[in-house]
């Protein structure tokens, strides 16, 4: 799974379109660095200080688990999905920001990045957010993914407006967050679930582990299910949160959960049951190699 990787091979000039590109950290901060002295206050961004942007750059870079979406926002699953970059392709990452930054404009693997006027003005504004109040690049990054794509739960809130980081304007269902990661990355994504349905798993714990060998694991998720304090009554939810699962074991009769989420790893004993209730998708992510559709 995802942070249980080896260390990221390095980017090269030579990486066939077909593959997931790939690079390390020490290559995304030469590059920070040597933006330092030459980055201006971006006419595109007003609100976004130069010196903080490069800042909240590295400390993603440096301390990927870090990244948080913000108190009370929707935006979890690009969050969720921001560990993907930050262990793979950290290079790739930031040289987009920068860009996005410096021109209003960029490409990001498949997909080309114009933010609206009213997102490059909320940049760097968002408030009683908690962490996310004084990281501003990602805001930047958050708010350019929500406007960029567009699933079902958007239509009725397609441009965004004061607040709309709390509302469905920043919504992400299962089938949205799998498409962002396959047009911006690059990687293989095997999904089993739906925004109603449970994927029908007979053995949980055994499917899960055998994609923790594999690759990344995302899993949509009953918030409200995940974080009350009595995981013996069960009751009907719907999934409302994507967390990375990093490890997971058996312990007698009960299956322990390692996950990210909100900045840091939480570890939970649950019984098989509640597991299933829990989880709604599945996302399996891996490298893609040459010529692999």
């Amino acid at each position: 799974m995802f942070i249980l990787l080896l260390g990221c091979l390095p980017a090269t000039a030579s990486v066939r379109k077909d593959t997931t590109p790939l690079s390390n950290s020490q290559q995304a901060i030469a590059f920070i660095e040597k933006q330092a002295e030459q980055l201006s206050p971006s006419n595109y961004w007003p609100n976004v200080n130069p010196v903080i942007f490069l800042q909240n750059l590295r400390d993603n870079v440096e301390a990927p688990l870090n990244i948080h979406e913000g108190l009370n926002t929707n935006f979890c699953a690009y969050a969720a999905m921001s560990y993907l970059p930050l262990h793979f392709d950290p290079l790739g990452y930031v040289s987009f920001m920068i860009k996005l930054y410096r021109d209003g404009k960029a490409l990001y693997g498949k997909e080309y990045f114009e933010p609206s006027r009213e997102v490059r003005l909320a940049a760097g504004t968002l408030s009683f957010k908690g962490e996310l109040d004084i990281r501003p690049a990602d805001q930047l990054w958050f708010l350019s993914l929500a406007d960029h794509f567009k699933g079902y739960l958007n239509l009725f809130d397609k441009h965004y407006n004061a607040g709309d980081e709390n509302r469905l304007w920043a919504s992400v269902n299962f089938t949205k967050f799998n498409r962002m990661i396959r047009r911006l990355f690059n990687f293989s994504v095997s999904a089993v679930g739906s925004d109603l349905f449970r994927p029908g798993i007979r053995d949980i714990y055994e499917y899960l582990h055998e994609r923790l060998r594999t690759g990344t694991v995302g899993l949509f998720v009953n918030n409200m299910d995940l974080y009350k304090k009595n995981h013996t009554h069960l009751r009907i939810g719907i999934p409302t949160h994507f967390i990375i699962l990093v490890d997971i074991e058996e312990v007698d009769d009960k299956i322990a959960i390692t996950y990210w989420d909100y900045g840091f790893r939480t570890r939970q004993l649950l019984s098989e049951k509640f597991l299933k209730q829990l989880i709604f998708g599945i996302a399996h992510i891996k490298v893609k190699k040459a010529d692999e559709k």
